[in-house]
């Protein structure tokens, strides 16, 4: 059986530090042993180089073994039995006797083997007991403290008192995962590190990836030897995923780092809020150092009692600023604002505007209007800050501290506006409101240089060995907006959106106001000219037709041809334009008709006007066919008009040399658009017209063929849509040239 390790030694040449396989090193600390069980077989498949240190037995002898075989039918029972009860990962460690030798074991599971990690377990001075006291002691002193600070302090100092490790420090990240020793305990003849920031690159991606799985991590010597990590050689690329290891080897990157800091031993506990990486508890110390699972559990328990009491504390915190901005937010509601532009100025000059989100400066812009009240860039500068907003949020909400992250040219009014909390009031304009905060100049100290926080050189990546002071002045950036000052911020924008709308209403109702005027008085000019058109003017032209047939009658006067046809032309054009005032008047008075609906016979209706147009249709040797039609609810007369002109029409454009042929039928129920329609077909075969026009042939005095040949207003299918109006229903129209025309028309079945 061929044996090999698992080591993996590409990390010593990296050449970025966010690449470094962490999770896989190959290799463990040597202060416990590790075998790897396949889930299946329970055969031993990997096995650390040092088991011989701890048992009797090498790693040799143990690979390709049973784990029963080498450490007994009970032990292997013990162990399924706390796999089976899911304790895995959890905060109960297996005890076992192993080979007459007591452990404390932890059991995980990566992909198909079952991780066996196990160390010595020896009698300590500090007794579990001890640690409860010491826990119960520090949950009694917990809840005398307020701030969030006030308690990461209580906890440093705690767990310095369990552990025992020279230096504790809660260690908080910003949103860039840049860190801040936030909370420190440390023994007295050490330098402090408290406030001291260190770049993101100290802890890289990866490595903040482990520490939300892995929630304890202890190195109990920082200069131990790796172990590596050994399996059967059966031609397979095998790898040992460690990252929920106990006994994970560290990075020797971040060993070297440590090296260069002094420090001997490690205890980082992650502290976890709403499932982010919120900080660490760090501990060092400057020799080796191990500690019982006991006082790790101690540890790790105080690293639950700061994450569950984040909201809390920083709610406390929180509570002085939210309550002045909810007392501004409260005083601005309250004012009764006309719905007029100058509203606008009377909240900008409003001191509580400024105050519900602890700014310096606001802006309100309206219908392209800036209105502006305390520090705030100028006017060009705000309309090209908007326009940039409106496009980079979509008509959104958007805060900053920091602006020229987002607009490097946003630099030049730093001074007034290096943050801004902006709230989109429409989605169609820049209608928006802008809180502004000034640059406020802040000091951080670095621990080194965070530029040089990585060196690289032909033989790889180097962490830096320099943790001087390192000053930075930030520029451009405003103090951080708390939530409160964000939430009075939404709350008054959308108070503020209410009023937008109603000065929008208002603006329209006025300008909807002043046209129904404009519109009555226009309505009022036509219904004048009407009079004139219908009445006024048709007793001239029944004199002109009166005298023209009197000269027509008169036999024995001698008149030429010429002035013959000339009074013929008189009297035909006085005739048709006496027919056009009667339709125009039938136009007109149907949208003042108030007649009731009722249901109506359709072939009783028909029978009417055939009646009413026996000589044209005795004329043309027309034939209509009529076949059963339902009953529709309409109003008579409206009917019967529309259905005269309809048969009219089919009538005029037939072909001279052809019967006409006109057909009414009932084409059923049709729905459109969830409405119900009873639907009629009126059809000719006479000259029909192109498709295209089957719109147009409705408006009024609209005419698809001369004068000359066919006679007519170009009224009568206006007439016969706005009847259809009335009676909230539909014409359509279809035409084939020399082939016909149809006219569908939809009744609706409700009427209310």
């Amino acid at each position: 059986m061929n044996i090999k390790d698992i080591v993996n030694r590409d990390i010593v040449n990296l050449t970025n530090c966010e690449f470094e396989p962490i999770h896989i090193p190959g290799s463990i600390q040597p202060h416990g042993f590790l075998v790897g069980v396949n889930i299946h077989s329970w055969k031993i498949d990997f096995c650390s180089g040092n088991i011989q240190d701890y048992i009797p037995t090498t790693h040799q002898g143990v690979l390709g073994t049973d784990f029963k075989a080498l450490f007994g039918d009970k032990q292997e029972s013990e162990v399924k039995d706390y796999i089976a009860k899911n304790l895995l990962l959890s905060s109960s460690p297996l005890k076992l006797e192993l080979l007459e030798r007591p452990f404390l074991c932890t059991v995980h599971k990566s992909n198909e083997t079952y991780i066996f990690e196990a160390e010595p377990s020896e009698d300590n001075s500090k007794k579990l007991a001890d640690v409860y006291d010491q826990t119960s002691q520090f949950l009694s002193y917990m809840n005398a403290t307020h701030t969030l600070k006030e308690l990461c302090q209580m906890v440093v100092k705690g767990t310095r008192e369990i552990t025992g490790y020279d230096r504790v420090m809660v260690y908080r990240f910003d949103k860039d995962y840049n860190g801040e020793v936030f909370a420190e305990s440390v023994r007295e003849d050490l330098e402090p590190f408290l406030g001291l920031h260190y770049p993101h690159t100290d802890i890289p991606i990866q490595a903040r990836e482990l520490y939300m799985k892995n929630l304890l991590r202890l190195i109990v010597d920082i200069n131990y030897t790796p172990v590596p990590l050994y399996t059967v050689d059966n031609g397979e690329d095998k790898n040992l995923d460690l990252s929920l290891s106990v006994l994970r080897s560290t990075s020797p990157i971040h060993v070297e780092y440590l090296q260069n800091m002094g420090v001997g031993a490690t205890l980082t506990i992650s502290l976890i809020h709403k499932n982010k990486l919120w900080g660490l508890i760090a501990c060092h110390h400057y020799s080796e150092k191990n500690l019982t699972p006991e006082i790790r559990l101690a540890s790790q328990l105080q690293g639950h009692f700061i994450t569950s009491q984040i909201d809390i504390r920083q709610s406390n915190e929180e509570y002085e600023v939210a309550r002045k901005s909810n007392i501004a937010l409260e005083k601005l509601n309250a004012l009764h604002l006309p719905a007029k532009e100058d509203a606008f100025q009377t909240v900008i000059q409003n001191e509580n505007l400024l105050e519900i989100c602890n700014a310096s400066g606001v802006a309100i812009i309206f219908n392209n209007t800036i209105y502006k009240n305390g520090l705030t860039p100028d006017e060009n500068n705000i309309h090209k800050l908007i326009n940039w907003l409106s496009v980079f949020t979509d008509a959104d909400t958007f805060s900053t501290e920091k602006l020229i992250d987002f607009l490097p040219n946003a630099d030049d009014y730093c001074e007034e506006a290096s943050g801004i909390l902006y709230h989109s009031l429409s989605i169609d304009s820049n209608d928006c409101i802008i809180w502004f905060r000034p640059e406020s100049l802040t000091e951080i100290n670095w621990a080194g240089d965070p530029n040089k926080a990585i060196v690289k050189d032909v033989n790889g990546l180097y962490p830096r060995n320099s943790f001087k002071l390192y000053r930075e002045i930030v520029k451009c950036q405003s103090k951080l907006w708390l939530q409160p000052e964000l939430n009075a911020g939404a709350n008054y924008a959308h108070t503020l959106q209410k009023q937008f709308n109603l000065l929008i209403i208002s603006q329209e109702e006025e300008k909807y106001r002043k046209l129904s005027e404009l519109l009555k008085e226009t309505n009022s000019e036509l219904e004048n000219i009407n009079w004139i058109s219908t009445h006024d003017l048709q007793e001239p032209l029944r004199k002109i037709q009166m005298l023209s047939s009197r000269l027509l009658g008169k036999e024995d006067e001698e008149f030429s041809e010429t002035v013959i046809n000339s009074v013929q032309r008189m009297n035909n054009s006085a005739q048709r334009m006496q027919t056009l005032l009667i339709d125009i008047l039938k136009y007109t008075k149907i949208q003042h008709v108030n007649d009731s609906f009722e249901i109506v016979n359709p072939h009783d209706v028909l029978v009417e006007v055939l009646s009413d147009l026996h000589e044209m249709i005795n004329e043309k040797q027309a034939v209509i066919q009529i076949e059963t039609l339902p009953s529709i609810t309409g109003i008579p007369f409206l009917m019967k008009q529309l259905f005269t002109n309809l048969i009219q029409n089919s009538l005029k454009y037939s072909f001279p040399d052809k019967t006409p042929i006109v057909t009414i039928t009932s084409l059923g129920i049709h729905e459109i658009n969830s409405n119900s329609f009873q639907v009629l077909e009126f059809s000719d075969n006479g000259i029909g017209f192109e498709q295209q026009f089957a719109e147009n042939i409705f408006n009024i005095f609209s005419r698809l063929h001369t004068q000359e040949f066919y006679k007519g207003s170009g009224v009568g299918l206006a007439l016969c849509k706005k009847i259809m109006q009335v009676h909230k229903g539909i014409i359509k129209a279809e035409g084939i040239e020399n082939q016909g025309a149809k006219f569908k028309l939809y009744f609706p079945l409700n009427q209310e």
